[in-house]
């Protein structure tokens, strides 16, 4: 497969999961293992070109949307929010407007 989307997937792992070395390695494990069941794909095959979008993609999603949470003495959680995470504004949380006390808010 992609030697680029290996080392995307590998930092981005990193970056999602620095300082929880359990759960770092678990991912790393895992990243080996989906790129050794591929490593038999034709460069020719459009398998490949779907492993490796796969692969960003969760690259991306690992990078800007993982965010890890630790309980201090307080028992209060505190987040590590780092430069690649995905910041919203909250506006289509306001949008949808009205109060859903009592509700889950699914449709």
């Amino acid at each position: 497969m992609s030697v680029p989307a290996y080392r995307h997937l590998w930092r981005a792992a990193r970056i999602a999961f620095k300082g929880d070395d359990r759960v770092l390695t678990a991912a790393r494990q895992q990243i080996r293992q989906g790129f050794r069941d591929q490593a038999s794909l034709a460069p020719s095959d459009p398998s490949l070109r779907q492993a490796v979008e796969k692969a960003e993609d969760i690259a991306k999603i690992l990078r800007q949307n993982i965010v890890q949470g630790k309980q201090d003495e307080a028992r209060v959680y505190k987040l590590r929010i780092h430069e690649d995470i995905e910041r919203g504004d909250n506006d289509s949380v306001k949008a949808a407007g009205g109060s859903q006390a009592g509700k889950c808010g699914c449709n």
